[in-house]
């Protein structure tokens, strides 16, 4: 399914506050960089994961190199990469979070199979869209129409 209620996707984004980004980009120009900016600029906890980047620092959080090697509770986990990527992450974060409430899965990112797996485990899923545009849309950021200002931008 990946067409959701606003009234899901608005009860998604007000009791999830600590997000790991898997996929997030170093680089201020990519998708994953500017949402995980976005995110945690509306003031959500967001854990970058990404193993090619370990160690570094993005957003005054440590770059962890997996999903396990988090150390605390995390609400919900953003997935930029592709679709056929997707099972193993779900798996390990069903495995390393107990609690976890979201799996949400980026624009053009999607796996059947995966989403039903979380969702057997109660935890909600959303495929095919991104946390920032729905977040400018369902908090009164973007007009009807998706835009604000008529400028298209990267950056904040």
């Amino acid at each position: 399914m990946t067409d959701y209620s606003d009234s899901f996707l608005k009860s998604i984004l007000q009791r999830n506050r600590t997000i790991a980004v898997v996929g997030v980009s170093l680089n201020p120009v990519r998708p994953s960089y500017y949402v995980a900016r976005y995110l945690g600029l509306k003031g959500y906890r967001v854990i970058p994961v990404n193993p090619a980047h370990a160690g570094k620092r993005l957003f005054g959080e440590l770059v962890q190199p997996s999903l396990s090697a988090i150390q605390q509770p995390v609400d919900m986990v953003d997935i930029f990469r592709r679709s056929e990527a997707v099972p193993p992450i779900v798996d390990e974060a069903l495995e390393v979070f107990p609690e976890l409430k979201c799996i949400w899965m980026q624009i053009g990112v999607e796996h059947a199979a995966a989403a039903a797996k979380a969702e057997a485990r109660g935890v909600d899923v959303v495929q095919n869209r991104c946390p920032k545009i729905e977040y400018q849309r369902l908090f009164g950021e973007l007009r009807m129409g998706g835009f604000a200002t008529g400028i298209i931008s990267s950056k904040l």
